[in-house]
């Protein structure tokens, strides 16, 4: 979040109305009215012109504000481009965070698994939280299916067919996603595949992933998103990932 004196120096400098209006966003932790936005301007010294309409402005901003029922907010792609623009200055521990998390990266044998895990941890480090979390797990239930395709189909389909009589064998990893993910890794645990500690994790990583792939008000943060890749890295990429 921008405090007010960076504000200061950064709304009366040359940019767009939209840009001064998401740097305003910026300094709030949370959906603001109009009138908010127009009062902070005026805290920094800044009188937005009567002439703005600026839902149209941050309507039109490509997603880097997003009005939601309490009011407009800055989005992550807002903040990482501010931070594109220079506003926000790096944060230490998320650059710390980062660092730790391309450690993980040496140990995923696979090129393509590891260039997936490699764009979730860029998107981290852009600030596109929830980005970071939906391709981190996509990536993350794609090992599990070829892991289970390769190495333990016969007995995925026997246990899946022990709980619906109705289930259609799967024969490649592509059948596998007929089955629903949480369903799918409950099947799991009885075959031997992930124990039942892995798999309560997976399933809250599952419900952060299913909470950030719809717009919706959900306040996701780098510690929040660091603590998740690294749990899918240690369960899944590490010791699935061929």
């Amino acid at each position: 979040m921008l405090d007010v004196a960076l504000l200061k120096d950064w709304i009366h400098r040359d940019v767009s109305s939209r840009d001064k209006l998401l740097l305003i966003l910026g300094t709030f932790d949370g959906p603001v009215k109009l009138e908010n936005i127009r009062g902070r301007s005026l805290e920094a010294g800044f009188r937005i012109p009567k002439k703005w309409n600026l839902s149209d402005i941050l309507g039109k901003s490509g997603g880097l504000a997003l009005r939601v029922p309490t009011g407009w907010e800055l989005s992550q792609a807002g903040n990482a481009h501010l931070q594109g623009l220079g506003v926000v200055p790096e944060n230490p521990v998320a650059v710390r965070i980062a660092t730790d998390l391309r450690r993980h990266l040496g140990n995923i044998k696979n090129a393509t698994t590891r260039a997936f895990v490699e764009e979730a941890i860029t998107c981290y480090e852009s600030g596109l939280h929830r980005s970071a979390i939906v391709m981190s797990w996509i990536s993350a239930v794609d090992v599990l299916y070829h892991e289970v395709a390769t190495s333990h189909l016969a007995a995925f389909n026997k246990e899946a067919k022990s709980v619906n009589a109705k289930w259609k064998e799967a024969v490649n990893a592509d059948g596998l996603t007929r089955m629903g993910e949480s369903d799918f890794l409950e099947r799991l645990v009885p075959i031997g595949v992930i124990g039942k500690n892995v798999k309560e994790e997976l399933l809250k990583a599952l419900k952060l992933r299913n909470g950030c792939g719809h717009p919706n008000s959900l306040k996701t943060g780098p510690n929040m998103v660091a603590s998740h890749i690294e749990m899918l890295l240690l369960n899944v990429f590490e010791p699935f990932a061929p």
